[in-house]
C-alpha cells in the first residue's frame, strides 16, 4: 500500500489514473492534457506499473496503458475501516456540541419573582 499511496501523492500520476479509468491509452494520448513530453509521462506510468496501478500491453507498434483497480480497492478497504471509526467520533462530537448548546436554566430560564 505504501507504494500505492507515493504513486496517488502526484497530482499528474492521479490524473492520468483518472484518464485511464476511461478506458486504455498510449503515452501520446496520456501527455495531451498536460505540458510535458512523452518521456516525462512515461516516468510517470513507471512509477504507477510498480505501484500496480498500471498495466501496459502490446499491440503491433502501440502500447496502450490501462487502469488496474485492485491496489485501489486495496485501500478503499483499508480507508473504510477509518471512516466508520471517524463518523462515530464526528456523531459524538455532534451529540457534545448540542449539549453545549442547550440552556442550563441560567439566570434567562428563571422566573421573577414579584
Amino acid at each position: 500500500m505504501s507504494q500505492t499511496f507515493a504513486a496517488l501523492a502526484d497530482p499528474t500520476r492521479r490524473a492520468i489514473l483518472k484518464r485511464l479509468a476511461a478506458g486504455p491509452a498510449n503515452v501520446k494520448e496520456l501527455s495531451r492534457p498536460f505540458d510535458m513530453s512523452g518521456p516525462a509521462v512515461c516516468k510517470h506510468l513507471r512509477v504507477l506499473e510498480r505501484a500496480g496501478l498500471v498495466r501496459r500491453r502490446r499491440e503491433a507498434q502501440s502500447r496502450p496503458c490501462e487502469l488496474d483497480p485492485a491496489p485501489l480497492k486495496e485501500i478503499a478497504a483499508w480507508t473504510d475501516a477509518y471512516r466508520e471509526f471517524w463518523d462515530a467520533s464526528f456523531d459524538r462530537l455532534g451529540a457534545y456540541l448540542k449539549k453545549l448548546q442547550k440552556p442550563k436554566g441560567g439566570r434567562h430560564a428563571r422566573r421573577r419573582k414579584r
